[in-house]
């Protein structure tokens, strides 16, 4: 039985990796998605409308719609389309995020300000204009977070930006509990997309890492679906961690 029947979802970022991931298992359990890219043309795009294509074989409504949300009109103009082409919002996965692989002390001020503008005011931006749709569905935002929030990462400033938004699910728990908006984040652990080939040019030793501990997409994006569902209703203002233990412990052998 297909549990989000009738729903609509929007998953940010989600022409690859994580947000793929989201957006294709969302389908599998009936809700029509809204696939997010940022940029027009090259790649992106065209993996988007490959998603899709496969999402309207699932037998669900879907639109792909290309927004910058680090751009306050782009994430404006997104959302017109939600409401024109769909007219409600059940689930606003915020998933989509950019920055550079590099100490924070070396950031140019214009790689700083695309830090914040992007992953932080891009995703506030979005929780802006998505809250009257979900006030009338009483729906849920998802965060992706990741171990880069607590832990030092090799030329990963993302993971101060992670942080921010994980103070600002907990902020908006309770600040719209009252309009029975969930707010919630799943901090993914390391996971093989596209950005793990550039990361693993500055962790060294981390394909010593037992494979067990390299989680999949799917595994975070049954994570996000388990907060959004009845399952999940109990749980509000919180990170779930999906790592497959791999911050259990501070000592792990590579034998």
């Amino acid at each position: 039985m297909q549990t989000l029947k009738d729903k609509v979802a929007l998953v940010t970022g989600s022409s690859r990796g994580i947000g793929k991931a989201i957006a294709r298992k969302f389908a599998m359990e009936g809700s029509d998605i809204i696939v997010n890219y940022r940029k027009a043309g090259g790649s992106s795009q065209t993996q988007a409308e490959e998603l899709c294509k496969e999402i309207e074989k699932m037998g669900c409504r879907t639109r792909m719609v290309q927004a910058d949300i680090a751009l306050k009109n782009s994430v404006k103009n997104l959302f017109n389309e939600i409401r024109e082409n769909f007219g409600r919002l059940d689930y606003l996965i915020l998933n989509a995020a950019k920055a550079p692989f590099k100490p924070i002390e070396k950031l140019f001020e214009r790689e700083l300000r695309q830090l914040v503008e992007t992953n932080y005011l891009g995703n506030i931006f979005c929780i802006q204009e998505a809250l009257p749709l979900l006030e009338k569905t009483r729906g849920a935002i998802v965060f992706i977070s990741s171990l880069g929030s607590r832990f030092y990462n090799p030329a990963y400033p993302l993971g101060s930006m992670k942080a921010a938004m994980e103070s600002v699910v907990r902020d908006c728990a309770e600040s719209l509990r009252v309009k029975q908006i969930s707010v919630n984040a799943v901090c993914g652990g390391i996971v093989k997309t596209d950005s793990f080939k550039v990361l693993r040019q500055f962790w060294d030793g981390i394909e010593a890492l037992p494979e067990e501990l390299f989680v999949e997409p799917d595994e975070i994006a049954d994570a996000v679906f388990f907060l959004c569902s009845s399952a999940g209703r109990g749980i509000n203002g919180q990170t779930i961690v999906v790592d497959r233990g791999l911050s259990n412990s501070i000592y792990r052998s590579t034998v």
